[in-house]
């Protein structure tokens, strides 16, 4: 068991718990994938959309790893990236007004902008190829039909340092039914890496409207590369000015798509507390406590007042929990017993994730 200190911020209610990995550079070392599930957890754990690690770089002033509520890392996070410039400038760990920000997208340059930051997400993407996106066509791809059910749309599709389908609606993002489409449109195969999903309405020349399903972490409050995204979508067709302003549902995002071809985002970031965390440290890299290993198990837990047991397989397991596959799906919060040959740890656990991957469940479990 170690203690991680972090920090809760948001931009727009987009919220991160933000971990400094200079002054604890033992936490890089951790299964990151499984940390970002226990931490994000909003029932058992902290609760954020993502965490954010601030770390050293050799190529720029600092570096940002970004990972998702289901423990995916990802390229890029505008509103992330605002919160790590905030982070920085309040604690006095940079005196530079324009930083130099390392990511997968390559390197993001924030800037003070009165109250709000700044930040250069760099030139949007339009290449099918480098989005990515499985559609033989020329750049850009815009209005691409895609039916999903019984419901058509039309997919305009671009990076900005991750992937975007941007799609316009003729009725308020209010009334749309985000969480039903949101993921199936994510999921498409047409997307290879997955994609982030934006539904949006024109109120202006100068004003849009937008909801976003996020890659990896669902409906959050706000995007900023998604708000990006839409910006470059709607000049594209037609629809604004390069100037605009995008409300989502945690607030407005400035954008400008300049004729530089760089795409400029402004708005808030907001430190909500700090706080220490106990986390089992069991997840290393190593693995030296408890390899990973596959076996064969029985699960209990009660239906409808009934026991019930189900065969599954343990692929992984730490001194805090394990991962498990079944044909069975658990739903988050279910109460399970257990017993592991040879493997001493509690008998009983909690399913904190759930997912479906493939032909087979899969869920982890946290031990109590």
């Amino acid at each position: 068991m170690i203690e991680i200190s972090f920090t809760k911020m948001h931009g727009l209610g987009n919220d991160f718990i933000l971990i400094n990995c200079i002054e604890q550079p033992e936490i890089i070392n951790l299964e990151l994938e499984d940390l970002s599930k226990t931490l994000c957890h909003r029932r058992f754990g902290i609760g954020a959309d993502q965490i954010l690690l601030l770390c050293p770089s050799e190529i720029a002033d600092f570096k940002m790893k970004i990972y998702n509520a289901d423990g995916s890392e990802v390229e890029m996070c505008g509103n992330g990236i605002r919160c790590l410039a905030k982070y920085i400038w309040d604690r006095g760990l940079s005196k530079k007004d324009i930083l130099e920000i390392e990511t997968l997208a390559g390197i993001i340059k924030p800037e003070r902008a009165g109250d709000m930051v700044k930040v250069d997400m760099g030139e949007p993407i339009l290449e099918p190829e480098k989005i990515p996106v499985a559609i033989e066509s020329p750049p850009p791809i815009i209005d691409y039909p895609l039916q999903i059910e019984e419901k058509n749309f039309k997919i305009t599709c671009i990076s900005m340092g991750n992937p975007h389908a941007v799609i316009f609606l003729n009725e308020e993002v209010s009334d749309f039914p985000v969480s039903t489409y949101g993921p199936l449109i994510e999921r498409h195969p047409i997307f290879p890496n997955k994609t982030n999903v934006e539904f949006v309405n024109v109120q202006s020349r100068t004003r849009l409207s937008m909801r976003v399903w996020e890659r990896g972490s669902g409906e959050t409050m706000a995007c900023g590369t998604g708000a990006s995204a839409v910006g470059v979508a709607a000049m594209l067709k037609g629809l604004t000015e390069r100037n605009i302003s995008i409300n989502l549902l945690g607030g407005d995002l400035l954008i400008h798509w300049h004729a530089n071809n760089h795409v400029y985002m402004t708005g808030p970031a907001v430190e909500v507390f700090q706080g220490i965390v106990h986390y089992s440290a069991a997840y290393r890299k190593d693995r030296r406590r408890h390899p990973r290993r596959s076996c064969s198990i029985a699960i209990e837990f009660s239906e409808k007042g009934k026991s019930r047991s189900i065969p599954c397989t343990c692929i992984d397991i730490s001194e805090s929990g394990m991962g498990i596959t079944s044909d069975y799906e658990l739903e988050i919060g279910q109460i399970i017993s257990f017993k592991i040959k040879d493997v001493q740890h509690p008998k009983s656990a909690v399913v904190i994730w759930s997912k479906k991957d493939q032909c087979q469940y899969r869920a982890g479990l946290m031990f109590i």
